[in-house]
């Protein structure tokens, strides 16, 4: 079967290689359609320290049940898209009902080769099927649920002011998710048009941080208290300690990005404002649910997040474009069959 491959650092290509075959439980699924993120420009970049080469890439998957390998529930033709993630079930994370924190887990396209692929093998259990959503829809669901995890993590009810730092696909879902619970959002971003897709997802302020000054801004918006919970998407330093900085007495920060160097912090703020630090990685079947809920729902800026559609063929040339002009790029899709 075909399938995209990233040969080495800067280097891809459409290569053939063996088609999956099942193991017990497992369906066999045709990739349909696949989104690119941002840590699948990182592997291509070769700043993925997880990734290992050659790696296939893709874990934002549409895709349709090619054989059901019994499964009465999900007859072949059905639509669905999937869970990218494995768990070993014995860990402490595992133990603790948070599988999607495993400390061996391996996400499609990242410690394991990817759905960029004609087929791919999955077990029934991280198959989601969602009747009324198109491909394009169902490619952007695992994306959204990075973000809706991340709200869950923090805690996030109605009326809280919560800051999210960073209007990509996975800040998108932040947005879209605190604002599902009827908290008050504010985007940050130094891009306006993301700014834009912000304020479509849900955010009631946003805020262009190469513009305004961030804390002015923020402290104008909380009446002089900040957000009880700032989200941070991005992954740099400087974001690292205003999501420290800018959280208000008794708040919550979730992290999401990785940062790519040693942050520094006032610590005293860790005490004085007796803050809540949370790490969020990957989703549980739960955020997924919520995010075809919403979808379903019609909710989300489904066509203005897309970016480029290309095919197979054609995608290494996206991200090579992606790699060098980042900012033009919100979501990448690619069409894997015909």
């Amino acid at each position: 079967m075909k399938a995209l491959q990233i040969t080495a650092p800067g280097e891809v290509a459409v290569v053939e290689v063996p088609e999956p075959q099942p193991e017990p439980g497992e369906l066999l699924l045709r990739v349909q359609m696949v989104g690119m993120c941002g840590s699948d420009l990182n592997t291509f970049r070769g700043k993925n320290p997880l990734v290992s080469y050659p790696r296939i890439l893709g874990h934002e998957i549409a895709a349709s049940v090619e054989d059901a390998q019994g499964s009465s529930d999900l007859p072949p033709g059905t639509q669905v898209t999937v869970s990218p993630y494995t768990n070993c079930g014995w860990c402490s994370a595992c133990l603790a009902g948070r599988a999607n924190a495993c400390q061996s887990n391996q996400t499609f396209g990242v410690q394991r080769d990817g759905a960029l692929a004609e087929f791919i093998a999955v077990s029934r259990e991280r198959i989601f099927y969602a009747p009324t959503l198109g491909l394009e829809e169902l490619a952007l669901v695992e994306p959204l649920t990075i973000g809706f995890h991340a709200v869950a993590r923090g805690r996030v009810r109605s009326g809280d002011t919560v800051a999210v730092f960073g209007s990509g696909g996975v800040g998108l879902g932040a947005i879209s998710g605190a604002a599902r619970r009827r908290a008050i959002v504010i985007g940050i971003d130094v891009d306006d048009a993301k700014l834009s897709l912000a304020a479509a997802a849900g955010a009631k302020f946003t805020i262009n941080s190469n513009r305004e000054p961030l804390h002015e801004r923020l402290q104008e918006l909380t009446n002089g208290v900040g957000p009880n919970v700032s989200i941070e998407a991005i992954g740099l330093p400087l974001t690292f300690r205003a999501a420290v900085d800018e959280t208000a007495f008794c708040g919550r920060v979730v992290y999401i990005g990785y940062a790519k160097e040693p942050v520094c912090y006032e610590t005293r703020f860790f005490v004085q404002k007796e803050l809540d630090i949370l790490g969020s990685r990957n989703a549980l079947p739960d955020d997924f649910r919520a995010v075809i809920a919403m979808l379903e729902a019609r909710e989300f800026p489904v066509q203005a997040v897309i970016s480029r559609t290309v095919p197979l063929e054609h995608a290494g040339d996206a991200l090579r474009d992606w790699s060098a002009d980042p900012a033009r790029f919100s979501k990448i899709l690619v069409r894997v069959a015909d």
